[in-house]
């Protein structure tokens, strides 16, 4: 006697409900590429991708960054709670206040124009103030670090490693 095979429609119908949370899986996973590159991809001018250079500690510095044509300052010219907060900036963090590794929104124009989400805001330490005080580092995407010990009113570029 010939063995007959029941139809599956029991399977298939417990399965249909992976169809519709595949495409909702898929079209949630694309949104959010696509958020995350206008947020944290690279918009700088071509060719300014940041590449890293060894310093003599050994530390990888970025170069090549975008020239913001912006007056330079050296990074051993910075105070010393700066370079510590670079130090940070390299590691990862951890950050003392919230407000660090925070989109910087550059309101008043004086870096160069760039999408939201490019620049990032760091503290930097003010010996004797009660609160954050007026230094900070700004890093960009492509490696491109400024200070400002001036609340944002003036800004130089980090010549970092120099």
């Amino acid at each position: 006697m010939a063995h007959v095979s029941k139809p599956l429609t029991g399977a298939r119908s417990s399965l249909s409900w992976l169809a519709p949370l595949l495409v909702i899986v898929l079209v949630v996973g694309v949104w959010w590429l696509a958020s995350r590159d206008d947020s944290t991809g690279s918009t700088g001018s071509p060719g300014a991708q940041a590449t890293a250079t060894t310093g003599p500690s050994g530390t990888a510095y970025p170069s090549n960054t975008p020239d913001s044509g912006l007056d330079t300052i050296a990074e051993s010219k910075l105070p010393k709670e700066a370079k510590a907060t670079l130090a940070l900036i390299r590691a990862g963090g951890p950050y003392k206040y919230d407000q660090d590794d925070k989109t910087f929104q550059n309101r008043e124009g004086i870096l160069p124009s760039q999408k939201k989400g490019y620049y990032r805001e760091y503290t930097v330490v003010t010996p004797g103030s009660g609160d954050r005080g007026a230094r900070r580092i700004i890093g960009g995407r492509d490696g491109d670090r400024y200070w400002t010990d001036d609340h944002y009113d003036s800004f130089r570029q980090i010549q970092e490693g120099q």
